[in-house]
């Protein structure tokens, strides 16, 4: 058998729309699977070189890999009226956050984008590893901190104070749904084989949302030592009938981010968008 090798990120929300493809429940028939786990950031890159069959990207990084994958309709992170938030240890306003030193996890990620295209102040931005920034915003390292994991819903609890959450700010601005990661499929993979994997996934995403209890335990390990709670709800929050199908809102949703970042100068120009099973 061919292998497929799958990149996704090390979070619980990936890890669970991953479940059914770990553990045979679901396949893609002539290929054995291959789960490669890397940040966001290192999966932005490596499908900037056209590595992996099969990778969850940053929905930011699409444009400057839109000749070498295909978007797959299914597994999009996507919120509605939540996403990536900034945190610090101070309060303050958005208007604070001028000239300020702001950990973000990595250069093509969407939550980077957002904060470029709403935020309307300099600021300098801090590049770090996903898993750093909180710790870096306790010490007082960085002033404030681009947050893409369950910290969104675990930070105000120990005492760190949300500034701006990007997610309700496209939400009041849109109307839409936010789109933040993709999964992509290779061009060199060819039509047939692309809309099989396409029905894999979004098949294993339903096993896993069928399977609640099951999927959660799986992903649990991926959350950083948050409870089987906070996991079930970070999870519900990322995985749910968007992740299944993004359908035209999702793709309106896509164009109109690619639309904004573009009138900004912060994209060359808006890509064509290449959805499989849509």
């Amino acid at each position: 058998m061919s292998v497929l090798r799958v990149g996704h990120s090390p979070d619980a929300d990936d890890a669970f729309m991953f479940y059914a493809l770990a553990n045979g429940k679901v396949t893609v028939e002539g290929f054995e699977v291959e789960q490669v786990l890397e940040d966001i950031e290192s999966l932005n890159r490596r499908a900037m070189r056209g590595e992996l069959e099969v990778t969850a990207i940053s929905a930011a990084a699409y444009p400057r890999l839109a000749d070498k994958y295909r978007i797959m309709a299914c597994g999009a992170s996507v919120g509605r009226n939540y996403g990536p938030t900034v945190v610090s240890t101070t309060p303050m306003t958005p208007d604070g956050l001028e000239y300020k030193r702001i950990a973000i996890p990595g250069e093509y990620t969407t939550a980077y984008l957002l904060i470029r295209i709403y935020l309307g102040r300099p600021f300098t931005p801090v590049f770090l590893h996903f898993d750093e920034i909180v710790e870096a915003v306790r010490t007082g390292d960085v002033d404030a901190g681009l947050i893409i994991h369950e910290g969104q819903i675990t930070l105000e609890a120990q005492g760190y104070t949300t500034v701006l959450d990007l997610g309700k700010v496209w939400g009041d601005d849109t109307g839409l749904p936010i789109p933040l990661g993709l999964d992509m499929v290779h061009r060199r993979l060819g039509e047939d084989t692309s809309r099989n994997v396409a029905r894999a996934f979004e098949a294993s995403i339903r096993y896993a949302i069928a399977h609640e209890d099951a999927a959660v335990e799986y992903a649990l390990p991926f959350g950083r030592g948050i409870d089987r709670d906070t996991c079930r709800r970070f999870v519900r929050m990322y995985v749910n009938e968007d992740t299944i199908n993004m359908g035209e809102e999702g793709r309106k949703a896509l164009e109109t981010m690619y639309r904004r970042a573009h009138e900004r100068g912060l994209i060359e120009s808006i890509p064509p968008l290449d959805i499989v099973g849509l």
